[in-house]
């Protein structure tokens, strides 16, 4: 078993499949919101991050750009591709290899279960909580106190616990916007 951070193509791959076999189609938009929930899952769990590189706040939510750019053929309709590695020499296209971790297959299940089967524009909300990661980014790009739209993983472990959650065999209604998600099901 290879250890995270993994290939972030290799992460949403997983996903979709996961995905798939729930029967939830998946958008570029939702993977990328579903993506970001994982990672920050993950990064609370065990202080490391699942995906190498950085998400970055774009306008409706966090977004890992070599994930956008794998899928973004796909437009607003689900996914129906798997991401690719391309070898830089020859050009020849690959398979990514799937990780098998553990922690990383509850934390997908997770997501999943939770937020899975909710549409692209719900998730955005929920991605967009006033208290979450997303939001202290774009607040700091707004008062000129931050250069970049990165949002580091410290910025994640801290403040992914305000994001708004839907609990587990619950309607989609948000919990208050102060309720830690240590309240809830991942805590």
């Amino acid at each position: 078993m290879s250890s995270a951070p993994y290939d972030p193509r290799s992460i949403a791959n997983l996903l979709l499949d996961r995905a798939a076999e729930k029967q939830y189609p998946i958008s570029n938009l939702a993977l990328q919101k579903l993506l970001y929930f994982v990672h920050a899952l993950f990064l609370m769990r065990t202080k490391e991050p699942v995906v190498q590189g950085a998400f970055e706040a774009w306008e409706y939510g966090p977004v890992h750009p070599a994930v956008y750019r794998a899928f973004k053929s796909e437009g607003k309709k689900p996914i129906s591709i798997r991401a690719v590695s391309r070898d830089i020499i020859t050009g020849h296209e690959r398979e990514l290899d799937l990780p098998d971790n553990p922690v990383l297959n509850e934390i997908m299940s997770k997501v999943l279960d939770n937020w899975g089967r909710l549409p692209a524009g719900r998730l955005v909300e929920i991605s967009h909580a006033p208290k979450g990661p997303w939001a202290h980014i774009v607040k700091k790009m707004s008062k000129g106190e931050a250069i970049t739209t990165q949002i580091p993983d410290s910025v994640t472990r801290e403040l992914f616990r305000y994001t708004m959650v839907v609990p587990d065999n619950k309607d989609p209604e948000s919990p208050d916007e102060d309720t830690p998600l240590t309240h809830h099901r991942f805590g």
